[in-house]
């Protein structure tokens, strides 16, 4: 069938399956989007490219599939750069198309020309520069096989839009089959056998998750494990919805903003199974790698995450759900209760002291809001917070796990991540299905344009900033290197009136000041089918963590 280029690639998205693209028109792509004008699949107009990368991972993380963004050549496709960015760093599969100037032209410094493919080489899983109209076909179907296979992430598509206007024949192919490209999927077996003997002889285990767990759709084979072995878990940023957080067996984030008693567990234990972690620098910040007869079993679908940051005894390359299945397989006998038995008992002594704590100054205790809003959440529930502050309490105190979702940018920290991500999951979530955007007013700030779709579109996202004049975060690292009074460059001088920007945007606005207020504010914002922002004002000396010192 003969069709031309731009056709066949809103054809190729279709066939995925995919329903809803986020993008920025251009001069470079007006071919695709006017093949996007005559088919059935939804166009998000974004207000900035950056936010469409987001908006892709937030959809596509929700039904754990891919999501597509599209930018025209130049400076739309830059500015996607720090989204795919953010998407390679968290193992997120996005496909992103962006328009180039006319392929004979390419390197002549043509209005909006620039290396998108150079540019994003280091920050994709792959990346292809189109240079045969017939090649799309072949090309869309490896970038969604890639993006969503082995260690998933972005993979950037960049069409000239003389191509675009191209004529080919369509034909779309039904498998792929890319040379060298064969993720391993089983565990090797014997290094199987040899982890259930560890768990046989361990006295003081502990399960470590990240959010290769979510990736892998493994979370009931998680729950079976923990379920037969009765070994405690914690998780990384990026695996706090990994497992129930309500469950007994759960102990909760370790790392550098990790609850302190998860750490001090953590160099106690004699056993760490690692399963779908990069056990990055922020997880092993306060790790011990000196603690004797201590063995680390490490199970990761790409090879090269086991061993970089940690000694790894026993490494297993695979699927961290197809590993679970196999584990599953085999009975476990060990009594290790009075090890779980005091993990959970810090873990409730560590959480009812600050959630309870009060504080002097004026301002909301935001340790008890983020619980108080985890309360009003139904059964099914996304929920994405920012970097900073908002971030750490938010990972703390959320109740996540079973049919609630965390999203976060974990690796990269990239600020105004939330509010796009929560847009981009409103479009895939099911109708009983809540979505809360938690931020900093840092963050917010540097995206809050995304607030004018939430109106368009009439999405009912609860949008809560947390606000302290503050670049919160970078404040508490700034006195914990040089000491007290420390610090520079993050006192935010002037806020506007967040009430008034909500009015101006048509949304509801809402206003915390105080613990008292928390419970009437959420019961009127969480029992309305309609979109809100609300503004909570925490004292700018609130710590993050308990065993910080109190400004």
């Amino acid at each position: 069938m003969k069709m031309l280029v731009a056709d066949a690639i809103v054809e190729c998205i279709k066939l995925e399956s995919i329903d809803t693209v986020f993008g920025y028109p251009g001069g470079a792509v007006l071919p695709l989007y006017e093949s996007l004008r005559k088919s059935s699949v939804k166009h998000v107009l974004v207000r900035q490219e950056q936010s469409a990368a987001h908006m892709a991972s937030g959809y596509g993380r929700v039904n754990n599939t891919v999501g597509v963004c599209i930018a025209t050549s130049g400076p739309g496709a830059t500015n996607l750069i720090t989204g795919l960015a953010t998407a390679y760093m968290d193992s997120v599969p996005i496909v992103a198309i962006t328009g180039q100037v006319n392929s004979k032209k390419i390197g002549t410094d043509m209005f909006q020309e620039a290396d998108v493919v150079g540019s994003s080489e280091a920050f994709t899983k792959h990346n292809y520069l189109v240079k045969d109209g017939d090649d799309i076909p072949r090309i869309i179907k490896e970038a969604f096989h890639i993006a969503n296979t082995g260690r998933k992430g972005p993979v950037l598509i960049d069409v000239p839009k003389d191509i675009q206007n191209q004529y080919i024949e369509f034909e779309y192919p039904d498998s792929v089959d890319i040379r060298g490209y064969k993720p391993t999927i089983e565990g090797h077996i014997k290094q199987i056998s040899r982890i259930h003997e560890r768990i046989n002889q361990a006295l003081k285990p502990i399960i470590c998750v990240g959010g290769g767990i979510s990736s892998s759709g493994c979370k009931d084979e998680l729950i079976e494990f923990v379920s037969k072995t009765k070994i405690p878990v914690v998780c990384t940023l990026m695996g706090v919805d990994s497992f129930p957080n309500d469950n007994p067996y759960f102990a909760g984030l370790l790392g550098s903003h990790g609850y302190p008693f998860v750490n001090r567990a953590m160099n106690r234990a004699d056993l760490i199974i690692v399963i779908g972690a990069r056990f990055a620098d922020r997880s092993t910040a306060v790790i011990s790698d000196k603690i004797p007869n201590q063995h680390v079993i490490h199970i990761d679908i790409d090879p090269a995450e086991i061993g970089k940051n940690v000694k790894t005894h026993t490494p297993v390359v695979g699927d961290a759900g197809a590993i679970l299945r196999q584990l599953n397989s085999y009975e476990y006998r060990n009594e290790i209760s009075q090890w779980s038995d005091s993990i959970r008992e810090e873990r409730k002594r560590y959480m009812d002291e600050n959630i309870n704590r009060s504080f002097q100054e004026p301002g909301v205790n935001p340790c008890r809001f983020i619980r108080a809003i985890s309360n009003k959440l139904g059964e099914k529930a996304v929920v994405t917070s920012d970097v900073g502050q908002n971030q750490i309490w938010t990972a703390h105190y959320l109740i996540a796990g079973n049919g609630r979702r965390y999203f976060t940018s974990g690796g990269l920290g990239t600020m105004g991540y939330s509010l796009p991500a929560a847009i981009g999951a409103s479009f895939s979530v099911d109708e009983d299905e809540s979505v809360t955007a938690i931020m900093g007013e840092g963050g917010f700030q540097m995206l809050m344009g995304e607030l004018a779709l939430i109106r368009e579109h009439n999405l009912n996202i609860k949008v809560i900033i947390i606000t302290n004049e503050r670049l919160g975060m970078v404040r508490e690292l700034q006195l914990t290197a040089y000491g007290d009074s420390s610090y520079h460059g993050v006192d935010i001088g002037f806020n506007p009136d967040f009430m008034k920007l909500a009015e101006a945007y048509g949304i509801k606005g809402y206003l915390v000041e105080e613990d008292s207020q928390i419970e009437d504010v959420l019961s009127g914002a969480y029992s309305s089918d309609e979109p809100c922002l609300i503004q909570c004002r925490v004292n700018p000396d609130f710590p993050t963590l308990a065993h910080w010192r109190w400004k």
